[in-house]
């Protein structure tokens, strides 16, 4: 049934965002145009028209990333917590499969957004000759990797692997932190965005203290964690840093996902 969510969110969701996509690699294009002779010319008519696509493709950046954290927070709103609630509430699915779809989803178009602002920019930077010193950038890189011992080509798919998790949690939680805050706000009969805007941080506030006293109380005890850590390894200590920074991330969106849980089974008002 997850998997016909997701199909289901990412035909919802892919409406608005492709299109989106699409419009920053046009302005993209046409920035590069511009930047190739309006922007320089004798013409005032050709340089205001040059800025003027420029500022375009500066305002559709901003734009993407902000459709995709606003798309992100409204498609958990209005799917689960207003009117479409009573229906999706209804269908053989359980609140854990109805948040890993929204969750999975919003991952998928923050990554793919980042991937699209990544190619728009390549589009204004190519100029002639580009592409070949891209090609030589590419084959010096696989030329070095050949180089490298099998403990070094080991440890860099390592680090790969372990920063493409870290990624992929870090966006899954700052999903959840305002999926946590709305479904907790919900719970109220009144004023239910104003409640989930206190819940977002009181929320914020409360794990930032604990965090703190935490790590006081961890250096007053003198526990070699995570502070003393000798590491003699160069490898060892971007592994042990990676690692200690995935386990924060899973315990702080575990937090958000127990309390979005817990709301959406016990305490959602729909009404």
């Amino acid at each position: 049934m997850l998997r016909k969510l997701l199909k289901h969110e990412f035909r919802a969701t892919g409406r608005v965002m492709l299109p989106m996509y699409l419009i920053l690699l046009v302005t993209a294009l046409g920035s590069n145009l511009a930047g190739r002779g309006m922007l320089d010319g004798r013409s005032d008519v050709l340089r205001i028209l040059g800025v003027l696509i420029v500022t375009a493709f500066g305002l559709t950046i901003f734009g993407v990333l902000l459709l995709s954290f606003v798309l992100m927070i409204q498609r958990f709103y209005k799917n689960l917590l207003q009117d479409e609630g009573y229906l999706m509430f209804t269908l053989p699915v359980s609140v854990h499969q109805h948040i890993w779809s929204k969750l999975i989803v919003s991952v998928v178009w923050f990554a793919a957004t980042i991937l699209a602002i990544i190619a728009a920019s390549l589009i204004v930077a190519y100029q002639g000759g580009f592409l070949r010193e891209f090609f030589d950038i590419l084959r010096w890189f696989f030329e070095g990797l050949q180089k490298l011992e099998i403990s070094e080509a080991l440890n860099g798919s390592v680090y790969l692997v372990e920063f493409a998790v870290l990624a992929f949690l870090a966006m899954a939680v700052f999903s959840l932190q305002f999926y946590a805050a709305l479904a907790a706000g919900h719970s109220r009969a009144n004023h239910k965005m104003v409640w989930s805007v206190v819940w977002f941080f009181g929320i914020q506030f409360a794990l930032q203290f604990l965090g703190s006293l935490l790590f006081i109380t961890l250096d007053r005890l003198h526990i070699p964690f995570p502070f003393h850590l000798e590491i003699q390894s160069v490898a060892v200590a971007i592994h042990v840093g990676l690692l200690l920074a995935i386990g924060a991330v899973i315990l702080y969106g575990a937090i958000f996902y127990a309390v979005t849980t817990f709301f959406l089974k016990k305490h959602l008002n729909l009404e």
